[in-house]
C-alpha cells in the first residue's frame, strides 16, 4: 500500500497561508484519489479536499471554498494543498489521504499519513 508523509505545516497569523505536502511511496498516486482530511482537537476527522486523477476534478469542504486549493504532481508522487486566508478554525492536524474514489468519511479511507500540525493565531 501507499505510504504518505505530509509536511508543511506550522503557525500562521489569521489571514495568512500555508502549502502542505504530502509526498507518497510504495506506490504512484495516479493509482489513487488523493484526498486531505483535518483532525482538531476533541474533534471528529472532518473531510476537507479531494483531486481525481481525472480532469482532474477537485471537491471541498464548503467551509475552505475559495481559500483553499488542493492539487497533485504525479511525476512528483506529491500532492499539496495550497491554504490562504486561513482562520482561527483551521486550526487542526492535517492529513493526507488516498483511496480509489473520491471519500468524504474518513471510514472509506484505506491510507492515512501521519499529519501535519497547522496552528492558526490570531
Amino acid at each position: 500500500q501507499v505510504q504518505l508523509v505530509e509536511s508543511g505545516g506550522g503557525l500562521v497569523q489569521a489571514g495568512g497561508s500555508l502549502r502542505l505536502s504530502c509526498a507518497a511511496s510504495g506506490r504512484t498516486i495516479s493509482s489513487y484519489v488523493m484526498h486531505w482530511f483535518r483532525q482538531a482537537p476533541g474533534k471528529e476527522r472532518e473531510f476537507v479536499a479531494a483531486v481525481s486523477w481525472s480532469g482532474p476534478s477537485t471537491y471541498y469542504k464548503d467551509s475552505v471554498k475559495g481559500r483553499f486549493t488542493i492539487s497533485r504532481d504525479n511525476a512528483k508522487n506529491t500532492v499539496y494543498l495550497q491554504m490562504n486566508s486561513l482562520k482561527l478554525e483551521d486550526t487542526a492536524v492535517y492529513i493526507c489521504a488516498a483511496a480509489y474514489v473520491v471519500v468524504r468519511f474518513p471510514g472509506g479511507i484505506g491510507s492515512w499519513g501521519r499529519g501535519t500540525q497547522v496552528t492558526v493565531s490570531s
